[in-house]
């Protein structure tokens, strides 16, 4: 027979019952807190990716219409040229048009879904393309007569693109950018030169030629045995994904674009031909700012 429970422990069970069930009850609410601010931690998050996502397309989306917009002003622009300046820069004019026509393919490729149009890269495409047409409607100019050193030559939009790769090719490249001055009549060659081999070294260090081969055998070489450029270029686009031929042809087709511009300004800086203006300067610096950037995205 169990032992008889006094009132007074009776009470006591029931307070302690009644404890613990406010335990539980305050330990299920906390519960039920915790998950309800844990849903609001999340949805405030996604909430955030949501609006940063829509932020960035939007911007995108501005930038592709700018350059769109600044595109369609420079090719009316370079229409508009007198017929007496057509004999001038008759190499880069050719480069320009077969620039405009490779983003013209790859803007078709974008459309019949070959790749993705709000990627980076289509949206830099189109702004390498109007700084072409860009830099030969400044440089079919006639150049202003005053001299005057601008310090505004020496500024630069590329920051730690070139750090990322090299240190020695950022330093390069603020040399180059010295040699700029309306003052300077050996300007255009001495930048030339300086920005040409940067170019060419971001390939050779970003696809280096036993790498390329090792990733395929096959890779097409030059004459001397070397891996060629195109095929650097191919291995960078392969290794971030993009598989896109426009886009390979595209990249290939702007490199030759600068490389023609450095040709045609070494080949005009002899004589009073070899004085460029600020403006024209800056329009040659925007042009191969643009491509190095251009270029170190396609590699990195």
């Amino acid at each position: 027979m169990p032992a008889r429970r006094t009132p007074s422990q009776i009470r006591s069970d029931l307070r302690r019952a009644q404890q613990q069930q406010r335990q539980a009850v305050q330990k299920f609410n906390r519960a039920i807190d915790d998950y309800n601010r844990e849903v609001r931690r999340v949805n405030a998050h996604n909430q955030r990716i949501v609006a940063n996502y829509n932020r960035e397309v939007r911007a995108h989306n501005a930038r592709v219409r700018a350059n769109r917009q600044r595109l369609r002003h420079e090719i009316a622009r370079l229409n508009a040229q007198s017929p007496t300046t057509t004999v001038r820069f008759v190499t880069y004019r050719t480069s320009v048009q077969a620039l405009q026509q490779s983003f013209e393919r790859v803007e078709a490729s974008s459309i019949d879904g070959s790749w993705n149009a709000s990627d980076e890269l289509f949206e830099m495409a189109e702004g390498e393309t109007a700084n072409s047409v860009a830099v030969l409607n400044a440089l079919l100019a006639d150049p202003s007569t005053d001299d005057v050193d601008d310090a505004r030559l020496r500024r630069t939009v590329i920051t730690t693109e070139l750090q990322e790769i090299d240190d020695d090719l950022d330093h390069r490249w603020h040399g180059a950018l010295f040699f700029l001055s309306p003052r300077n009549p050996d300007a255009a060659r001495h930048f030339c030169t300086s920005a040409r081999e940067i170019l060419v070294r971001i390939l050779d260090m970003k696809a280096p030629d036993k790498v390329v081969l090792a990733a395929n055998p096959a890779a097409t070489l030059t004459p001397t045995g070397q891996v060629t450029r195109r095929e650097k270029i191919r291995f960078c686009l392969t290794r971030g994904g993009q598989q896109s031929l426009a886009l390979l042809n595209f990249v290939d087709d702007d490199i030759d674009n600068v490389m023609d511009l450095f040709n045609d300004f070494n080949s005009a800086t002899h004589g009073e031909s070899g004085r460029f203006d600020m403006l024209q300067l800056g329009a040659i610096k925007t042009r191969v700012e643009g491509a190095i950037q251009f270029l170190q995205r396609v590699v990195t």
